[in-house]
């Protein structure tokens, strides 16, 4: 007869369990983060639920062209056309919730100007950092724009240092990687999603991991 030895069970166990306490515990902070934004618990799960959920939704804004790529069939021969669209789409998650959250943000902080500033600087900080990739998008180191928009914040507007991290942050990404770029990803064909592919984990992680940053300066 054979017998399962209980130490290996349980490390089995425990092996099956650190995804699911990984998941928890980002989960955890990124609804802490939404909260030191001045959001209720309940507010802050649902607007992480939604960025989730519109990272998934592209809104077409324009096509510039149509093309129809035949693809080869059976030894060449009887291939199906393809039709490829050339143009610019938003993406839910990584454009309009974030813009909606830096814009209820704007209306709540005691000063603008500092903000702003800080806006542009991660704008041209990102501008500098954004990389064309083809079949991604643009792309961006993963933890300098986080560090820069909270060292910002903490630099400009010191009693208001969250949200001035996450609009800063979000928004400056926004414009420098994506906008400020359209002109050169819109050279790697296909449709260009603002806030969508590469860009979309930038502005996801520089609005979560900025706004922790200031809890802990």
């Amino acid at each position: 007869m054979f017998f399962f030895p209980l130490g290996c069970l349980l490390a089995l166990l425990f092996l099956l369990s650190i995804p699911i306490l990984l998941v928890s515990i980002l989960f955890d902070l990124v609804t802490f983060s939404f909260e030191e934004l001045g959001l209720s618990p309940q507010t802050a799960v649902l607007t992480l639920i939604l960025i989730l959920i519109g990272s998934m939704v592209n809104i077409p804004l324009t096509r510039r062209k149509v093309e129809y790529v035949r693809n080869p069939g059976f030894w060449g021969f009887f291939g199906a056309p393809r039709v490829r669209t050339s143009g610019v789409a938003i993406n839910m998650g990584g454009a309009i919730i974030p813009t909606c959250l830096s814009a209820y943000l704007l209306t709540v902080i005691p000063s603008l100007t500092p903000v702003l500033a800080a806006t542009a600087v991660m704008a041209v900080i990102a501008r500098l950092l954004a990389r064309p990739v083809p079949g991604v998008g643009i792309t961006l180191p993963m933890f300098v724009p986080p560090v820069a928009a909270a060292l910002l914040a903490v630099l400009l507007a010191r009693e208001f240092a969250a949200p001035c991290a996450y609009i800063a942050g979000t928004m400056g990404v926004l414009v420098g990687a994506d906008l400020l770029n359209l002109h050169r990803i819109g050279r790697l064909g296909g449709v260009v999603s603002i806030g969508g592919a590469g860009v979309f984990d930038g502005i996801f992680l520089v609005g979560v991991v900025s706004v922790l940053l200031t809890a802990l300066f």
